[in-house]
């Protein structure tokens, strides 16, 4: 079992910036893919962000151009700056890993494990 824990959620005005945090207590990162989901109201969860372990990223459309994912390994963390947000970006956030596929980009994979989230909520 892998526990991640994510952190930075919040209240934000739109146009302004949030960074999300996801820790790994115990379970070395490295060598695995990463990547940020996120659920909104009445939707499913999506893919919004994958790092992989030799830091090739990919992004949803939605998110392009204003999040960016990042992972540091001698802190065993990965990080999700989100610039320009928006209400649609409204959503409980999680960090997720993949494990079995550390190679898998793709936006429609599966997650080996996923943290419990962190709500972001954009509003005025």
């Amino acid at each position: 079992q892998v526990q991640l824990v994510e952190s930075g959620g919040g209240l934000v005005q739109p146009g302004g910036s949030l960074r999300l945090s996801c820790a790994a207590p115990g379970t070395p990162l490295s060598s695995t893919a990463m990547a940020w989901g996120r659920q909104g109201p009445g939707k499913q969860r999506e893919l919004v962000a994958v790092i992989t372990r030799f830091e090739f990223t990919n992004y949803a459309d939605s998110v392009k151009g204003r999040f960016t994912i990042s992972r540091d390994d001698a802190k065993n963390t990965v990080e999700l700056q989100m610039n320009s947000l928006q209400p649609e970006d409204t959503a409980v956030y999680y960090c997720g890993t993949r494990i079995s596929q550390p190679w898998d980009i793709g936006l429609d994979g599966d997650v080996d494990y996923w943290g419990q989230g962190t709500q972001v909520t954009v509003s005025s």
